[in-house]
């Protein structure tokens, strides 16, 4: 065989093999919107899990659709107004906002009845049916919030909260906002990456330490979880708890660190390999 017309049948071999082109729009809050804005994470994380899941799925155009702060109850709240495009794929990643607001959970009948915005199972049901109505066809991948440590917002220290190792407000824990979205997958047949229970992502390998002052001294000593707990943070007065050796798979004992935006990547491209 000529090489000329062996190089022509390999070049046809590998197109045909080619993956077609496909839109993803990823909804969100914080961890989603920080893929694009790591200036606002000091350049503590370089890739969020958009940047590295389209590095090994390059056929892949992603869509940021995180909303710093939101909850679920706001992203259905503004879905007509989001500007959000009809697309191949579609993934959620929400409710780790909703179990701070204290936001009620509801059953999973407000989601099979569809009752409205009221509670998280309600939000989760005008998302849904917002985002079949752009393309019915297209598959939708819930996200379960993951564990989290107490948060410091590394640019204004007053805005902290303890993490999921206990209740919210409202006597409601993360996880069983997490079980939630879970319910809500099985009964509408949608994939779920249930981070939550991910063991990479266990709530004791989201930081190394939290650095605080030891109250019988006063000085500033590195604890790890859970010997940090309840010690006192003074957001006026001390220095931020978690400097950069402090982080393991968070960066602020709530957001990804790149090693953790990892682990959430790795789990969507198993899965986007399958559509």
């Amino acid at each position: 065989m000529k090489p000329l017309l062996l190089l022509v049948i390999l070049t046809g071999l590998l197109s045909s093999f080619r993956h077609k082109e496909m839109a993803w729009v990823a909804i969100g809050d914080s961890i989603t919107y920080l893929n694009d804005h790591t200036d606002e994470t000091q350049h503590r994380i370089t890739k969020g899990y958009m940047t590295q899941v389209v590095e090994k799925l390059p056929y892949l155009r992603y869509v940021n659709q995180g909303h710093n702060g939101w909850t679920a109850g706001q992203i259905a709240q503004q879905i007509d107004k989001l500007g959000i495009a009809p697309a191949d794929l579609y993934t959620v990643f929400l409710g780790t906002n909703d179990w701070w607001a204290g936001r009620p959970l509801g059953r999973l009948s407000d989601y099979q009845t569809n009752t409205g915005n009221g509670t998280v199972y309600g939000s989760f049901r005008l998302i849904v049916d917002k985002l079949r109505t752009l393309n019915p066809a297209a598959p939708i991948v819930l996200i379960t919030p993951m564990q989290r440590v107490d948060f410091v917002y590394l640019f204004n220290y007053k805005n902290n909260a303890y993490g999921s190792y206990k209740p919210n407000k409202s006597g409601q824990t993360l996880e069983a906002f997490a079980n939630a979205i879970d319910s809500i997958g099985r009964y509408a047949q949608l994939p779920v990456v249930d981070l939550y229970h991910t063991r990479q992502l266990a709530i004791d390998k989201l930081v190394r330490f939290k650095r605080v002052k030891k109250p019988s001294t006063g000085q500033y000593t590195n604890y790890p979880y859970p010997a940090f707990v309840d010690l006192p943070f003074n957001p006026a007065t001390d220095e931020y708890p978690y400097p950069p050796e402090s982080m393991a798979m968070t960066y602020d004992g709530l957001h990804p660190s790149d090693k953790g935006y990892t682990v959430i990547s790795r789990q969507l491209i198993k899965l986007f390999k399958q559509y």
